[in-house]
C-alpha cells in the first residue's frame, strides 16, 4: 500500500446513482431460490422435473451485474478518481466480506459439531439429552461417519415415521481416510496438497509484483489458477465416486447432508476464488494493470484465496480425518 497524506482524505469521489446494487440482489435471490428448488426436487422427488433453469438465470444475471460493476470501478481507478479514503474503504469492505464468509463456514462447522457430539449421542440414548430416546431407537449405537440412520439401523417402532417422512438410502462407504483403500488414490489428500501449494504460488506471485517483476507475477499467478482448476476437477471426480460407487448422496442421512454441504460450499468458494484470480491474470496480461503500489484487485483476491485454503485445512481435518 502506498503512503497516504491527510489531503488524500479530503477528496472523496461520489459516483452517480446506480441500479447495480439492486440488480445484484435480484440475481442472488434468483440464484438461491433456483438452487433450493432444484435440490429439493432432485433429493426429495417433488412433483415436476428437476430443472436448474432459474438457478442458471440467477447466476448469469448476478455475474453480468458484477462484470459491469467491477469494470466501472476499475475504469474509475485508472482515471484517478479513487482517492486514498475510497481505497481504504475497499480494504475495509474486503475485510468485512471475508469475516462474513468466516461466520458462514463457522455455522456449518457448528452443525457438524452438534450432530457428532450432541444430537447423535442423544439418539443413542447417551447423556442427559438421550434419556427418553431409548424407547424410540432401542439398540441404536452412535458412530461417525453415520452410515445408517436410526430408522434403518433399528426399524420397528420407527416404521410409521419412515412411512410418513420417507426413507434414506444408506451409503456403502464413507469418504474418510479410514475407508480409503490406498492413500495414494485418496482424492482429498491430493486436493489438500494442491490447495496448499496454490497458497504458496499466489504468495510468490505477490512478491514478484511487489518487486516490480511482472513476468514472475504472471507466471506464478497462472500456476495458481491452474492449481485451482485442478482442484475443482478432482472434486468433481470425488463426487462422481461418492454417487456412483459408494452410494453416498444428499439422501444418505445426516452424514451425506453434512459432507456435501461443507465440501460443496467450499468447492463453490474455490471456484469463485479461482475466477477472481483468473480475472486478475487477464487484467495483467491484456491490460497491463497492477503496479507495486496499486494492485488492490489482486491483493483482495489473494486474501480470499488464502482464506479458502485455511477453511480447507479445517474441513480436511474434521470431515475426512477425525
Amino acid at each position: 500500500m502506498t503512503s497516504q497524506t491527510s489531503t488524500d482524505y479530503e477528496k472523496y469521489y461520489v459516483p452517480e446513482k446506480s441500479p447495480l446494487a439492486v440488480m445484484a440482489t435480484i440475481g442472488l435471490v434468483l440464484s438461491v431460490f433456483g438452487a433450493a428448488n432444484f435440490i429439493n426436487q432432485l433429493t426429495f422427488g417433488e412433483a415436476g422435473e428437476a430443472s436448474p433453469t432459474i438457478l442458471y438465470c440467477g447466476l448469469f444475471f448476478f455475474a453480468a451485474t458484477l462484470f459491469v460493476w467491477f469494470r466501472t470501478t476499475i475504469r474509475e481507478n485508472i482515471a484517478g478518481m479513487a482517492s486514498g479514503q475510497l481505497k481504504k474503504s475497499y480494504v475495509l469492505g474486503m475485510y468485512w466480506f471475508i469475516f462474513s464468509e468466516v461466520m458462514f463456514f463457522a455455522a456449518f462447522f457448528g452443525v457438524l459439531f452438534y450432530v457428532r457430539n450432541l444430537a447423535g449421542p442423544w439418539l443413542a440414548a447417551e447423556g442427559e439429552g438421550g434419556r427418553m430416546n431409548y424407547l424410540l431407537w432401542e439398540g441404536f449405537q452412535m458412530s461417525w461417519p453415520m452410515m445408517q440412520t436410526p430408522q434403518e439401523a433399528v426399524g420397528g417402532a420407527a416404521d410409521q415415521l419412515i412411512a410418513n417422512n420417507g426413507s434414506f438410502s444408506s451409503a456403502k462407504q464413507s469418504m474418510s481416510f479410514a475407508e480409503a483403500h490406498h492413500w495414494y488414490a485418496w482424492l482429498p489428500l491430493w486436493n489438500t496438497i494442491i490447495l496448499l501449494s496454490s497458497s504458496v504460488t499466489v504468495h510468490i506471485a505477490h512478491t514478484g509484483l511487489l518487486n516490480g517483476d511482472k513476468k514472475k507475477f504472471n507466471l506464478w499467478l497462472g500456476g495458481t489458477v491452474a492449481l485451482g482448476v485442478l482442484f475443482v476437477i478432482l472434486q468433481i471426480a470425488e463426487y462422481y465416486e461418492a454417487y456412483a460407487h459408494f452410494g453416498l448422496t444428499l439422501n444418505s442421512g445426516i452424514y451425506g447432508s453434512t459432507f456435501f454441504m461443507l465440501t460443496g460450499f467450499h468447492g463453490f468458494h474455490v471456484f469463485m476464488g479461482m475466477t477472481m484470480l483468473a480475472i486478475q491474470l487477464m487484467r495483467s496480461l491484456r491490460g497491463g494493470h497492477f503496479t507495486a503500489g496499486d494492485h488492490f484487485g489482486f491483493e483482495a483476491s489473494s486474501w480470499y484465496w488464502h482464506f479458502v485454503d485455511v477453511v480447507w485445512v479445517f474441513l480436511f481435518l474434521f470431515v475426512y480425518i477425525l
